[in-house]
């Protein structure tokens, strides 16, 4: 059975509850990315206090999404880093008290600098610090998901130096993907060995919309095929907000047969 999980909605936390008992499904948490929400501790502790009560039947599939705006670990200016490192290390604690598997982050490498020493340096950077939270942190898991990144080259050359510690993984954003001049079939074929998690949503192959799965203009079929050659055994986000749009998803791909119930 494929390991599924929805982003849940607080305002109407009985329907989330309600689509993960129906499908299986875990929780995304997305509440605690917003460096606002970051900075109130207390507002944290309450919304992290309310998930660990509630009664989700597939608790331990969850993740969280980390802290993503401005986080640049591998920044030149230092005070930048030291603030990306805080809120790395905030996401990994709210992730630990919540009781999630893992934590989301992205690369936020910045596909216009295109010459080979901004490249390196970014690996070596990139390398040099999630070794160390890795390390430290060995029962969470991170995933490095795609964002600005206009092919998977890079990210599978950080893939190849980090994949030796058990608990790194890549999240392959397919809808991000499509949205790039390479094909999935590349992307898929090139980050496949590393990835371990999946968000998925619809678009109309020019702008980031998360519309619901069959809603947009990305090739299902294509997924399902690329999904059980290169990527079979991750675990999959349906990536849309609204409770109608995750059953919208949910219904197509239990209609196509790559779900079951």
């Amino acid at each position: 059975m494929k390991q599924l999980l929805i982003i849940p909605d607080r305002k109407d936390i009985k329907q989330s509850l309600a689509i993960a008992e129906e499908y299986g499904a875990g929780f995304e948490y997305n509440d605690f990315f917003d460096p606002n929400v970051l900075d109130d501790s207390g507002l944290c502790g309450k919304i992290t206090e309310e998930y660990r009560q509630l009664p989700l039947p597939r608790r331990q599939l969850c993740t969280l999404h980390g802290a993503f705006y401005d986080v640049m670990v591998f920044s030149v200016d230092r005070r930048i880093r030291e603030v990306s490192d805080l809120r790395v290390r905030q996401s990994i604690e709210i992730a630990r008290n919540i009781g999630a598997k893992a934590v989301v982050f992205h690369t936020n490498y910045d596909p216009f600098f295109t010459w080979r020493s901004y490249i390196d340096g970014w690996l070596d950077d990139n390398e040099k610090y999630w070794s160390g939270i890795l390390t430290e942190y060995p029962s969470m898991n991170v995933y490095f998901e795609n964002m600005f990144d206009k092919s998977p080259d890079v990210m599978a050359e950080l893939a190849e130096r980090l994949c030796r510690y058990g608990n790194f993984g890549v999240c392959l954003d397919y809808a991000h993907a499509a949205l790039t001049p390479v094909p999935h079939e590349e992307w898929a074929r090139k980050l496949g060995k590393y990835v371990r998690h999946l968000h998925i949503n619809d678009n109309d192959l020019t702008g980031d919309l998360h519309w619901a799965v069959g809603k947009g203009k990305i090739d299902w079929n294509e997924f399902y095929r690329l999904y059980n050659e290169y990527m079979e055994g991750a675990s999959i986000l349906v990536e849309t907000a609204s409770p109608e749009n995750q059953r919208l998803s949910l219904e197509k791909l239990t209609a196509d047969g790559f779900i079951k119930k």
